[in-house]
């Protein structure tokens, strides 16, 4: 029997491969097939940027110049000049794709075959990145002589493209070792950098003993020369949103072990507007994000994620909760309690800085009463049971931003967070809330708004 089935069964195998074929054949002259990846449409472009990386591992100045169109000379001096700033940044590994070509429009009067290419760097920092750091470039790539080149890379500026503006690109590098954190800085104020070392060396210590969990217990800061370096950083071209923005936290939610390292980038002016207790609790609030990332997920609320990192940087200073809350204590003092738990929206940009303070606020209250009425542990254990689930709700791995906004006065640093919108998230998110908290609190979210009302109203009063 089994040699008949084996006779029997091989014609159907043949059959299907043959229909795949010519299945596949026939989707390639329609037009239907998957199109090849970039870099396998442009072997030679990647063959080049390749060979860049290696220049960069390998600091050959000449090598990485040879990636360069000698005639697009403004670009390549520039390039010089980046090359030279990454002396002394201390790399594990360097590495280009191209991910596409079509990008962005090119601008007319170029010769020869041009293309449009986004390109992912990826990098990691020796001793601090165990995955790798990426981001996007919008790269003009010239051919000429049977050479594939780069020439550009500001042409995609006009359609939106322009990707972050690293701090090597921005200007010399000056790097600050501390115990627990690597300082990159521009040329400014060297003693700057020498001062955020040293109070995030004091943040892990203090944010260890509030999360005992597993964590690199090592944090990157970038610290730029101005608020516009700060928004290159983040990829953008206007700083205007980021003003008050004292420092922020960016990574990728992600349940996993292997999340995308985090960096902390600094506003230098809106930090040197901080007080000491301000400047301490900024950079523990962003110490926690770097601590927590790993079991923060899209089913993280805000109010939890923001809530905790600010109760872990007010849990040892002692403040009383009206002076810590200020815009919500303006509320209470109305009679205006809050309804509902903050949500997502509430956290947005645009929310405006009364909705946005009393967000944080909202939050941080909200954290702080679990950790007063079921104890500290039952606080890190609901956070670690909230960011659990992988259900769909979970969606793709977003590259979210906690942002730590320099407080007008001596109030809680309140933030900002450009990842707004629950939309249809809403519903699951809140339902998958529910059973967290009747698992390590036992009650469920309804009865838990009831009661942080009541201790808003009674901390603030």
């Amino acid at each position: 029997m089994s040699g008949q089935r084996a006779i029997r069964t091989r014609p159907r195998a043949v059959a299907a491969g043959c229909a795949a074929v010519l299945l596949a054949v026939l989707a390639q002259l329609l037009g239907c097939a998957p199109a090849p990846a970039s870099r396998d449409r442009f072997p030679d472009v990647q063959r080049m940027l390749d060979a860049r990386a290696r220049a960069v591992e390998g600091r050959d100045a000449d090598a990485f110049l040879e990636s360069v169109d000698p005639q697009a000379t403004t670009y390549r001096s520039r390039q010089r000049q980046l090359f030279g700033n990454l002396g002394s940044v201390p790399l594990a590994d360097w590495h280009y794709e191209l991910v596409s070509t079509g990008d962005f429009p090119l601008p007319a009067g170029g010769t020869g075959e041009r293309l449009a290419a986004k390109v992912r760097l990826s990098y990691r920092l020796k001793g601090y990145d165990t995955v790798p750091v990426a981001s996007f470039q919008y790269l003009t790539l010239s051919e000429r002589e049977g050479r594939w080149r780069i020439s550009s890379d500001t042409d995609g500026a006009a359609a939106g493209r322009t990707g972050p503006r690293q701090l090597w690109d921005q200007g010399p590098v000056r790097i600050v070792h501390g115990r627990h954190s690597l300082v990159l800085g521009g040329a400014a104020e060297p003693r700057r950098l020498r001062e955020l070392a040293d109070r995030v060396d004091a943040a892990v210590p203090a944010v260890s003993a509030a999360w005992r969990g597993k964590w690199s217990r090592k944090v990157v800061v970038e610290a730029p020369d101005s608020v516009v370096g700060m928004a290159q950083l983040l990829g953008s071209d206007d700083p205007s949103g980021y003003e008050e923005i004292a420092a922020v936290t960016t990574g990728e939610a992600s349940a996993s072990t292997s999340a995308p390292a985090d960096r902390v980038i600094v506003n230098p002016e809106a930090y040197e507007e901080l007080n000491d207790l301000g400047r301490a609790v900024v950079l523990t609030h962003e110490t926690t994000h770097v601590a927590t990332r790993t079991v923060t997920t899209q089913t993280t609320p805000l109010w939890l994620s923001e809530g905790l990192a600010d109760w872990v940087a007010y849990r040892g200073t002692r403040r009383k909760a009206a002076t810590a809350a200020p815009e919500l204590s303006r509320a209470v003092a109305t009679g205006k309690i809050p309804a509902r738990l903050p949500t997502d929206d509430d956290f947005g940009f645009e929310a405006g800085a009364d909705r946005l303070a009393k967000a944080y606020e909202g939050g941080w209250l909200a954290c702080r009463m679990i950790a007063d009425k079921w104890g500290e542990k039952k606080l890190i254990g609901f956070y670690r049971e909230v960011g659990r689930s992988r259900s769909a709700v979970a969606g793709g791995a977003a590259a979210p931003i906690e942002a730590t906004q320099a407080p007008a006065t001596e109030g809680p640093a309140a933030g900002a967070s450009p990842e707004t919108g629950d939309g249809k998230r809403q519903p699951a998110r809140a339902d998958r809330l529910d059973r967290a908290m009747r698992s390590q609190l036992g009650v469920g979210l309804a009865e838990f708004t009831v009661r942080w009302r009541a201790y808003v109203k009674g901390q603030l009063r």
